[in-house]
């Protein structure tokens, strides 16, 4: 009987912050905030943000955390944020303009992106990167009305934008996708290779919810759609913010019907399909013929569970 228990500690959906939604309006508090030298500020540029320690795929974990800085050590062109007030400490991102030029690391940190770092950084930590990488994605590709195409402007601290021509206020969103782990009766897991990844690189399947669908008919469809199977029994597991650029992705084991056509890649998407059983994974992941997803991603959880037992760094793919 396969474990249908909701998914625990998923790297990017951690941090239970007070993301104090109350204040954003309160634009007088804000800039106090901002001009208090006790705030805590998560520099973003291009995608990547400052941590301090090691971040990697090593036995155990990285031992990353963030490189906060004063508001006063923030003096660079961006958008602020309001992320969070946690044990009386306010935490504001600076979503840094793109076309500031990359600028050296001071000593002791280093620069790294939310794929890099995220699974290695604290709870606090990866749910404030999380938000902020969120939020920089969406302001970067969100910077007009989109009524009328005139320029908008940060509104609410940074959690919407306001159109000065007809007064609209928009919001960011997140796009549903569906990620499966399918099993068929000898409790053997399909995995895929994306036509970009080398060979040897498997993950499970995934697809966006398309408009007028529901989760459910999407696994459906695009399970159908990427191996050309059929699937009856669908797991909800948990869910996971995936911000590249702005996605939430819901976890499922599904179970292949009685009399499903045999699975086939697509050949667009996936070009290579693999039933695995356990044994056969830890063969081919200790071999490095493998490798299966890091420690970042719901996938690589969805395979833990399918697995039961949590997988060694050394197998996961960059």
């Amino acid at each position: 009987m396969p474990d249908t228990r909701l998914l625990s500690a998923l790297a990017l959906a951690r941090g239970d912050l007070d993301r104090a939604a109350e204040r954003r309006d309160d634009t007088v508090w804000f800039d106090a905030a901002w001009a208090d030298a006790a705030t805590r500020v998560v520099l973003v540029h291009r995608g990547r943000t400052l941590v301090t320690g090691t971040a990697g795929e090593t036995e155990g974990g990285g031992a990353a955390s963030l490189a906060l800085v004063a508001p006063q050590e923030a003096a660079y062109d961006g958008v602020r944020v309001l992320l969070a007030v946690d044990d009386s400490t306010t935490y504001v991102a600076l979503l840094v303009d793109g076309s500031v030029e990359p600028w050296d690391a001071p000593d002791g940190s280093q620069w790294e992106g939310l794929r890099e770092v995220g699974a290695a950084l604290p709870d606090r930590d990866t749910g404030l990167l999380v938000m902020a990488v969120a939020l920089a994605n969406w302001h970067a590709a969100h910077p007009r009305c989109p009524r009328c195409g005139a320029p908008s402007v940060p509104s609410q601290a940074g959690w919407s934008r306001t159109c000065p021509e007809d007064s609209s206020q928009h919001f960011p969103r997140s796009d549903p996708a569906v990620i499966v782990l399918i099993r068929d009766d000898d409790d053997r897991a399909l995995l895929g290779r994306r036509a970009e990844w080398p060979d040897g690189f498997f993950s499970t399947l995934a697809g966006f919810v398309e408009a007028g669908e529901s989760a459910e008919m999407t696994v459906l469809r695009e399970m159908a759609e990427e191996a050309g199977v059929r699937v009856d029994r669908l797991d909800y597991l948990g869910s996971q913010p995936w911000p590249f650029p702005a996605s939430l992705m819901l976890g499922y084991h599904a179970r292949l019907a009685a009399g499903s056509p045999a699975a086939r890649p697509d050949g667009t998407e996936i070009t290579e399909l693999r039933w695995f059983t356990r044994e056969e994974m830890r063969a081919g992941c200790e071999a490095g013929t493998v490798r299966i997803p890091p420690r970042v991603s719901i996938a690589r959880r969805l395979v833990e569970h399918w697995y039961g037992a949590e997988l060694p760094g050394s197998w996961s793919r960059p």
